[in-house]
């Protein structure tokens, strides 16, 4: 989206009026955060009318102002770092901050999703094996994930191992198994054709990503819907994090005697090693 109005800035620029081409100079110095920004204050910035920027969009082919802002947000949903309107060292940007985790939490953990989230927990805990997969931002939170679950109940992996193709993975497992793919937008193209995979063989899956991956969910068996949307140029993954520990706590409580006996087995081996510090 932001190469095409560039393209389409390149492209008309010689025909521009003056004051036009003083407009298309400002978009494409602030292409990157187009979204945040009103006609009003770009025609500040550029020292000309809100209407030169209606004059402008209008010659490069848009409809108005917010078909342009329409494109520079799309960009954003896709993931693409895009700067914020409030600067994030203020006090108003460490406000916003709080809110948006507040926001992306409570969109998970609403009574409405207990029973899903239960519906997750109850898959993981008696799957026969976990194959746990997730790539580029994803691949953090599903290895936390199989770190945490590991504790809990045996048979929990991660794929596709290192000089493996997940093809060669999910010739072991079957319908007592459990893959929990983790894809946060921004996915490699691998990530769709390893849930088609995974119904080839089939395999249950627990999906767990963002929006974005919405049209997916009708190709799983459990799908878990976690927001990192924020004001900010980044995603955050603060959610999904915390999701990862309200699962893994699922598991050890109801795993019972054998997850507490299998906590304690670790431990002991930390201790005996003396991998960690534990003090």
């Amino acid at each position: 989206m932001k190469q095409q109005i560039a393209d389409r800035i390149t492209a008309g620029y010689a025909r521009l009026t003056p004051q036009e081409q003083r407009a298309a100079d400002v978009v494409l110095a602030h292409l990157d955060d187009l979204a945040v920004y009103s006609s009003a204050e770009l025609a500040e910035v550029a020292g000309v009318s809100r209407a030169t920027f209606s004059r402008l969009y209008r010659h490069l082919g848009f409809e108005s102002s917010s078909e342009v802002k329409e494109l520079a947000r799309m960009r954003r949903y896709q993931g693409v770092p895009v700067p914020a309107a409030v600067a994030a060292g203020t006090e108003a940007g460490a406000t916003e901050h709080v809110a948006d985790e507040r926001r992306n939490l409570e969109a998970v953990f609403t009574p409405e999703r207990t029973d899903r989230l239960e519906e997750a927990a109850q898959a993981i805990l008696r799957a026969r094996q976990i194959l746990v997969i997730g790539w580029r931002n994803s691949y953090p939170v599903a290895l936390h994930l199989r770190t945490q679950l590991q504790q809990a109940r045996p048979g929990v992996r991660m794929a596709p191992a290192p000089g493996q193709t997940l093809s060669e993975e999910l010739m072991d497992v079957g319908p007592e198994d459990l893959v929990v793919a983790v894809g946060f937008r921004r996915r490699p193209r691998v990530f769709e054709a390893a849930l088609h995979g995974c119904g080839l063989a089939g395999v249950p899956v627990l999906l767990i990503a963002d929006g974005t991956a919405r049209a997916l969910a009708g190709s799983v068996r459990y799908w878990l819907e976690c927001p990192v949307d924020r004001a900010g140029a980044f995603d955050s993954y603060a959610t999904a994090f915390s999701l990862v520990a309200w699962l893994a706590d699922a598991v050890l409580r109801d795993g019972g005697e054998p997850a507490a006996e299998r906590v304690d087995r670790a431990t002991e081996l930390f201790e005996a090693l003396q991998e960690l510090e534990l003090r």
